[in-house]
């Protein structure tokens, strides 16, 4: 994340361009780094099924209201569509959010690179560990594992 954006320049859409946003519209270029960080903060996968939430709730009011049938089938139905939805949403996770990143005109990939930046102590930490352990013949702190 840029510096401007690390101090808390990031500015939010309000909830009808939020909507907007999670149903696959554009945002105008002064939210561009709130998309970013909507794509890289901690919690950009929960934010992800989120947006796939909202989008999926569209088809609930025309699903109860329309389809003729009891209400339990309808509402059976309507679970059934947000598991497989879901499913779809967790399988294009990367893409999607690489995506709204371009979208929002970053060159493709800053989504992934910035938050292999953010977790780059992490990573190493878990990568010194494990050469302790394997690399080494032995484990880092001494017991057996």
């Amino acid at each position: 994340m840029t510096e401007a954006e690390g101090r808390g320049a990031v500015r939010r859409p309000g909830p009808l361009r939020w909507l907007w946003y999670a149903w696959g519209g554009g945002l105008p270029s002064r939210y561009r780094t709130w998309v970013l960080y909507d794509a890289t903060c901690r919690t950009w996968q929960l934010r992800h099924f989120a947006r796939a939430f909202a989008q999926m709730s569209l088809v609930v009011v025309p699903v109860l209201l329309v389809v003729p049938g009891p209400i339990w089938i309808r509402l059976v139905g309507i679970l059934l569509g947000w598991l497989v939805a879901l499913q779809y949403a967790l399988y294009n996770m990367q893409e999607s959010v690489e995506h709204r990143v371009r979208k929002a005109g970053y060159p493709a990939g800053t989504a992934q690179a910035t938050r292999d930046e953010g977790n780059a102590g992490e990573r190493a930490a878990a990568a010194r560990r494990y050469a302790a352990k394997y690399r080494t013949g032995g484990p880092a702190d001494g017991a057996q594992g």
